[in-house]
């Protein structure tokens, strides 16, 4: 499986430096004797680096060089043209957010801004909440991203998670968007929003919620965290209420998974009347020190009428980047609402 660094492959550095005017020279740079223990992102800022000095001296040309060539670099890879803009444009900042707005199409500018927003946030949220109303998607879309208190892969900006707030009036002008690609990102900023501020997305759904079909979307995928963690008001918010004409039956869960094998479980919902229903199960892993976490996992949701819903679900026990797996006394919950509505043991065991 080939990994994300992979996307700077050797073609790609030559047509690069065959742009920038000597390809042997530019990939003699670029392929240093550390190049192979580099992640996405130092190979990235590696390369950046390596153009500089086949790039014009002059910040404004070296720019207009950028804007010109970044089409036919674009994708991933092309975040080293904003990213050019972020390490040499910090004393020329009307040049650089010219570019970075004329950049972000080709690839994406929303981590070259985060250094912008860490120097003068004031400033640079100015200009993002005016490019909010821009005629362009890609545009439309940076100044929600690149404005996110928590952007993975980039830093983060602590003022901003602090306090939210004063990136808002570029979200508000954003919650009616056509653009289905913008309209993720907003809803993405809000529920990082959420996991610090809940207060300021329920206020936000309460006085929005019902607007548009648009604004209904976003505050629905905003609220994805606060759902999961079953939160009350939110629940509300949006129509999962009561559980006590729900009832749990023939819950059936594997006694014991082996390490990157399967849980298997299945359960029915008698539901005595037409109900909305967010019905999750949850797992309350072991850890590493014998603690436990729980990760919740989405099963369904929507109108459930009168009667038996059967349902059946397996869970793999294998090893992700994201989890690892321990061997050891584990808990699968069922939840109807965000209410715990059943429960079961289970033993993971070990290889042998």
């Amino acid at each position: 499986m080939s990994l994300i660094k992979d996307v700077y492959t050797l073609d790609w550095i030559q047509r690069l430096g065959s742009r920038l005017g000597d390809p042997e020279s530019f990939q003699q740079q670029v392929l240093s004797p550390e190049w192979n223990e580099l992640s996405f992102k130092q190979r990235a800022r590696h390369i950046t680096v390596s153009m500089h000095p086949f790039l014009p001296e002059n910040f404004s040309e070296a720019a207009d060089w950028l804007e010109e060539n970044a089409q036919d670099f674009s994708g991933l890879p092309g975040i080293v043209f904003p990213d050019y803009i972020d390490v040499y444009g910090q004393d020329h900042w009307d040049r650089s957010f010219r570019a970075l707005k004329n950049l972000t199409a080709a690839s994406t500018s929303e981590f070259a801004i985060r250094s912008f927003l860490l120097k003068d946030l004031k400033r640079c949220l100015a200009i993002m909440t005016r490019w909010a109303e821009d005629s362009n998607e890609h545009i439309r879309r940076l100044a929600s991203e690149g404005a996110r208190p928590r952007l993975p892969w980039g830093q983060a900006i602590p003022s901003l998670i602090q306090d939210p707030t004063p990136a808002f009036p570029i979200l508000l002008k954003l919650l009616q968007d056509d653009s289905l690609y913008v309209r993720k990102s907003v809803a993405n900023h809000l529920n990082d929003v959420s996991k610090t501020h809940p207060e300021l997305i329920l206020k936000l759904i309460r006085e929005n919620k019902g607007e548009h079909p648009h604004t209904d979307w976003i505050l629905r995928h905003a609220s994805r965290t606060l759902l999961k963690k079953g939160h009350p008001e939110a629940l509300s918010l949006f129509g999962f209420e009561g559980t006590d004409r729900v009832h749990v039956k023939e819950f059936k869960v594997s006694e014991r998974v082996e390490l990157g094998g399967e849980l298997v479980f299945s359960f029915q919902l008698e539901v005595e009347a037409l109900q909305k229903l967010r019905v999750d199960f949850a797992i309350d892993y072991i850890k590493k020190r014998g603690n436990r976490n729980r990760k919740v996992f989405k099963l369904s949701e929507g109108d459930v009428s009168a009667g038996r819903k059967s349902y059946a679900r397996t869970l793999s026990f294998k090893d992700l980047t994201t989890r690892v797996h321990y061997p050891g006394h584990h808990t699968i919950t069922l939840l109807v609402n965000g209410v715990e509505a059943a429960s079961a043991d289970f033993e993971v065991n070990g290889f042998s």
